[in-house]
């Protein structure tokens, strides 16, 4: 099998793993919320970015090698969290941890994965970054925070933007419960995709183990309800003060689309945001986040900016990039690649944004990622210059971005 010509996309990784696991789990990684029109605008956006072609560029050999939060990295892309992720290709966390970590690449394990911190943080060469849903409980709080912080993970991601459910119906139709009621439709899908039951049956059935480690035998809570939910809060700007005092190491707020907001974060001590609307998976009527990249930009010229939603391509993170991005995160993408290819799936992906990257900066003549902001095509950003879509990455006091 030559992977290359099998699976030379993300699209192509996606509908293998559409095959190959189950549809309730398809269905979980790959639906919005509503009728998915901000995952629909997050593509359309990307897609109306362009690059006006170069010529004459001589040999483009880019240096993808990025500085990030005073940790270097091969690259300017990374996973992101994804809850559940052992639902979509049984031991995910484990392998994209451990690749993520050969790679050179962070790796983010989600406050709602199925494997603890102890079972991941190892693997990551403590670098592994975790995301934070906020407990209401601050006991419970302080010892995840430390059950992270001695696994081995060494930036804390705090997500904002979950304030509550969303109802993501395609989710609903698949009739998908977590964890998985086991009903006959739910056997029916298992027995049919038997390389991930197979999986399944080795590591467990997928659960969100870290929350359900708070409510145990002889808890005073409902142990019939979600146990994510059980402990969550409602967190506002008292609990980031604490969270920023519970916590020694980068600290990064994730699901940030307000200037305003980002500008408050800053002045709170936060060290990065995030730019992201959750892949359309939260919140229908927002913006689509590369459409508000360059404004965060322009308001937060010296303030560290990651990068997602909607990202499919090497192209897309130059995109990103481009519009003042100084890292990218993928989490569906990741995931589609295991759904296809299982242990294979990650490094192939890392091929495929990593080619489609370096081609296309030969087509536009750009020898460093710092060249990526003058090669934007300004038809689509008319009232923009490329000094105001992206901050001179060389004057930033912690070097974040000096590829």
């Amino acid at each position: 099998m030559d992977l290359d010509l099998d699976y030379p996309a993300v699209s192509d990784l996606r509908r293998a793993a559409r095959r190959r696991i189950p549809h309730f789990a398809f269905e979980y990684l790959d639906s919005g919320t509503g009728r998915e029109l901000q995952v629909a605008a997050n593509r359309a956006a990307l897609d109306a970015i362009r690059f006006l072609p170069g010529i004459l560029p001589g040999k483009v050999a880019p240096d993808f090698a990025t500085r990030f939060l005073g940790e270097d990295w091969s690259r300017p892309f990374g996973i992101a969290p994804l809850g559940m992720s052992g639902l979509i290709w049984p031991g995910a966390e484990a392998m994209l941890a451990r690749f993520a970590h050969e790679a050179g690449i962070p790796y983010a394990l989600s406050t709602v994965a199925t494997r603890v911190p102890e079972d991941v943080g190892p693997l990551t060469g403590g670098r592994g970054w975790f995301q934070l849903y906020c407990p209401a409980d601050p006991e419970i709080r302080r010892d995840m925070l430390k059950r992270a912080r001695a696994s081995g993970f060494s930036t804390l991601i705090f997500t904002v933007d979950v304030p509550d459910d969303s109802r993501r119906e395609r989710q609903r139709r698949a009739r998908l419960t977590l964890p998985p009621r086991i009903t006959p439709r739910v056997v029916w899908e298992v027995a049919t995709h038997p390389r991930w039951a197979l999986g399944t049956w080795r590591v467990g059935q997928p659960r969100i183990r870290l929350p359900e480690s708070y409510v145990g035998a002889g808890s005073s809570r409902d142990s019939t309800a979600h146990a994510g939910h059980l402990i969550r809060g409602t967190p506002d700007w008292d609990t980031l003060r604490a969270l920023r005092e519970d916590w020694d190491g980068p600290m990064i707020v994730k699901g940030v689309m307000d200037p305003a907001s980002g500008r408050r974060l800053v002045d709170e001590g936060v060290d990065a945001l995030w730019v992201s609307n959750h892949g359309g998976r939260q919140f229908e009527p927002g913006p689509a986040s590369i459409d508000v990249l360059p404004g965060m930009r322009a308001a937060l010229p010296d303030t560290p900016l990651i990068f997602d939603s909607g990202v499919a391509s090497g192209v897309d993170v130059l995109r990103a990039l481009a519009l003042g991005a100084d890292f990218v995160m993928l989490g569906r993408a990741w995931h589609y690649a295991l759904g296809a290819l299982a242990e294979r799936g990650p490094a192939h992906l890392h091929h495929i944004l990593t080619e489609d990257m370096r081609l296309n900066m030969a087509q536009i003549g750009a020898h460093r990622l710092a060249d990526l902001p003058a090669r934007l095509w300004h038809g689509a950003f008319p009232d923009a210059a490329p000094t105001t879509l992206r901050h001179d990455p060389g004057a930033r006091a912690a070097g974040l971005h000096n590829a």
